[in-house]
């Protein structure tokens, strides 16, 4: 949508080109829920005469089928699209409008109220210059207005309306407006939000909006559209230096290869030298290539492709960079993280991290505090929940080329995928590189590990046996072990229990507790395998995630998953150590089959179990299976 200017009609020409240079704002409306922020974009675009006339018809028709204000115009049911948001009365999902005046072009998120889809807030804030807070003046400042207000400052959002709305329900008292405005500057000023302009506005009746109305004298600042079309946009990405990450290798056949991507800032011309991060190869700018022709110049903002003078390897994920001013790079963070998922973040589990182009296996090691909006304490926590907010630290799998969120928001800030259902679970920021990272560089060695296994006879590998506690994991795994070495082999069972007398022995029960222990399991096992051992591991390793975290860390038909299948009602029969009791009782919490879950394996290489009779014969079969993979030889 767009404003009708009157040179539509006087000179198409000259509109064209006067909107194709005019700047653009982009901003958000947040708050708490109900605070009015629908009504107030539907108001502006409506007084603005931002909307078409099958557009206005449609909203009467809706506001007197689905509305909330009687005979008079719902202006929220131009931004609540969802039936089920029209239905409860609340925005759950991110609306996005585009239109303009003859001063500027915007684009507005009117981002979730409700506390269950602060997520969806943090989405709608992740591009924006300005926030638009609203506050309902009968309520004051809220919990949800601080997690909102924390949220803008920390995504880096430094421009505030503080729009105080539903003035007339308060009778445009003064009194009130100056002491919500108070409150929340105190507020405010805590968390690093000093440009803020507060304006007393009714969305429904359109006080201050786009004009005073005669209702608030006493308000002598800006109308909300007068400040919108004045307030200065950052621009200076031009200024800063050149980076740009790679999103595509542009190969089209064997006589051009360019790098194409999205400049995030900076200017780039040819014959300009960049680097290469992570690799930190140089080269120089041979030419920009663009659907239209080469360029002289390229700026922020712009998708290119560039050629350069050199052959160098170069893939999608990393990024190119002045010579003079590169990015640093690193593989591990102190991170923010705001989480957005019902299953709880938990320290030591690992998930794909995608930062710009480039996507990464993290680690959360550890959590070291969570926020509390309010008060803005930092809490002791070994886990975040839905919503929270929490400073930890992030393991990466491999280097990656960064800079903190503060310096460019496209290099620092990324998301967190689970791994088992692709679902995005966080979003968080690059603080800072830990400076252990920088000092700690892997060191070669030139006996390597086929060397180790091929003395031995054998080829390495870890064979994972997972079940419920009495499935006979460690039974299976000892009767293993013993066949292996009368043939002569060398292994290492490492067992749940003899694990936790020593290396473990700091870890309890709980969830978080568990991915910890499979971890450290994990990278133990992988170090015994580079030694060229067999390396069997019995321990219930009741979440898939982990069983996955530890098959990453081992190539291509080294990690063997044996599932030892074996239903729990058999399991609690069996109750060799008397846990299942003791759980029943309620005397031993987190017990997994009891009152923490156990994920059964969904594509294990082995199931043996109660199908096979007993436990010798089931080691048997494993062990069938390892000679039929090359395992027990070393070719």
């Amino acid at each position: 949508m767009s404003h009708v200017s009157s040179l539509i009609a006087q000179d198409i020409g000259q509109y064209l080109e006067a909107h194709r240079h005019k700047s653009l704002l982009r901003f958000i409306t947040c708050g708490s829920v109900d605070d009015g922020k629908s009504t107030l974009i539907g108001r502006l675009l409506y007084e603005s005469k931002m909307i078409f006339e099958d557009q206005l018809a449609a909203l009467e028709r809706d506001s007197k089928k689905v509305g909330t204000r009687g005979d008079e115009i719902d202006y929220a049911l131009l931004l609540d699209g969802l039936q089920a948001e029209r239905e409860q009365g609340i925005t759950i999902d991110v609306a996005y409008r585009f239109f303009s005046t003859d001063r500027r072009k915007f684009i507005v998120a009117d981002t979730p109220g409700h506390e269950q889809y602060t997520r969806n807030m943090v989405t709608g804030a992740s591009t924006a210059d300005l926030a638009i807070i609203l506050i309902d003046a009968r309520k004051g400042v809220l919990t949800q207005t601080r997690r909102h207000s924390y949220l803008v400052s920390l995504l880096g959002i430094r421009r505030v309306v503080l729009a105080i709305n539903k003035m007339d329900l308060v009778d445009y008292a003064p009194e009130v407006f100056a002491r919500i405005e108070a409150d929340y500057r105190a507020f405010a000023a805590r968390i690093g939000l000093t440009d803020i302009v507060c304006i007393p506005i009714s969305a429904v009746h359109g006080d201050n909006i786009i004009e005073p109305r005669g209702n608030t004298p006493w308000y002598q600042g800006p109308m909300l559209m007068e400040h919108l079309e004045t307030v200065p946009v950052d621009d200076d990405l031009q200024a800063r230096p050149f980076r740009l990450p790679v999103q595509w290798v542009n190969r089209p056949n064997s006589d051009f290869r360019g790098f194409a991507g999205t400049i995030v800032s900076g200017v780039v011309k040819p014959g300009d030298s960049i680097k290469v991060l992570p690799s930190g190869r140089e080269s120089r700018v041979l030419r920009i290539v663009t659907a239209d022709g080469d360029l002289k110049e390229a700026v922020a903002n712009q998708s290119v492709t560039l050629t350069l003078a050199d052959e160098i390897d170069i893939s999608r994920g990393d990024v190119l960079a002045a010579a003079d001013d590169p990015v640093p790079v690193a593989d591990q963070f102190e991170a923010t993280v705001v989480w957005m998922s019902e299953a709880p973040m938990l320290r030591g589990r690992n998930y794909l991290l995608k930062i710009g182009t480039k996507t990464v296996t993290a680690t959360i090691a550890p959590l070291k505090y969570k926020v509390n909006v309010n008060t803005l304490e930092h809490l002791a926590a070994d886990r975040l929940e839905l919503n929270d907010i929490g400073v930890c630290e992030l393991e990466l799998d491999q280097v990656i080329a960064f800079e903190p969120y503060a310096v460019n928001r496209d290099l620092g800030g990324f998301i967190l995928i689970d791994r088992m259902t692709d679902h995005t679970v966080g979003a968080g920021q690059l603080n800072f590189a830990l400076r252990r990272s920088q000092n700690i560089h892997w060191q070669s060695v030139d006996i390597h590990k086929q060397a180790r296994a091929a003395s031995k006879g054998q080829r390495p590998c870890v064979l994972w046996f997972t079940g419920l506690s009495g499935s006979g994991k460690s039974t299976i795994a000892n009767l293993v072990e013993k066949k292996l070495h009368a043939l002569g082999k060398h292994t290492y069972l490492l067992d749940g229990d003899n694990v936790r007398h020593g290396l473990n022995k700091d870890l309890g029960f709980t969830a978080e507790d568990r991915v910890e222990n499979i971890r450290r399991i994990a990278e133990v096992a992988a170090l015994m395998a580079d030694a060229g051992l067999i390396v069997l591991t019995a321990f219930i390793s009741p979440f898939r995630s982990e069983r996955r975290m530890a098959r990453a860390l081992l190539p291509e038909g080294e990690f063997i998953e044996v599932f030892v299948d074996t239903p729990l009602a058999v399991a609690e029969a069996r109750d060799t150590k008397g846990l299942y009791k003791k759980a029943r009782r309620g005397e031993l919490k987190n017990f997994t089959g009891i009152d923490s879950p156990y994920e059964a394996p969904s594509a294990p290489e082995i199931v043996v179990g109660d199908a096979d009779g007993d436990p010798d014969k089931s080691a048997l079969r494993i062990v069938a299976e390892l000679r039929r993979r090359g395992i027990l030889s070393a070719s």
